[in-house]
């Protein structure tokens, strides 16, 4: 659970389920106020979160530069085959990709 804060993803078990929660970052853009529920997983269940993020490097607006992030983390509730992330679709697809200066929502491939 400590890599997933790394992430800014909040697990926590409630019962069997396991809820999946998105925090808030660092990221210049998207900004984002607070926690997004991503989903909650029955035992057995698998989510995809897919998002990406351009963060500031520096702080001073003399010399701005940026860093970009493409993240694809897949969770699962309990144990899963070692094939288990490719060989099956996800019970859950959340994709927050967007265009990283703005604009509408990034078109994504499946």
């Amino acid at each position: 659970m400590e890599r997933a804060r790394e992430l800014d993803v909040w697990l926590r078990v409630e019962t069997s389920t396991l809820v999946v929660d998105r925090l808030p970052g660092g990221a210049a853009y998207p900004r984002q106020n607070g926690p997004v529920r991503l989903f909650r997983l029955r035992p057995g269940q698998i989510g995809r979160y897919r998002a990406n993020f351009r963060f500031t490097v520096t702080t001073c607006a003399c010399n701005p530069s940026w860093y970009y992030e493409d993240r694809l983390i897949l969770i699962a509730n309990g144990e899963i085959r070692t094939d288990g992330f490719i060989s099956r679709t996800p019970d859950y697809d959340i994709d927050y990709r967007v265009h990283l200066y703005g604009g509408s929502r990034r078109a994504h491939q499946r």
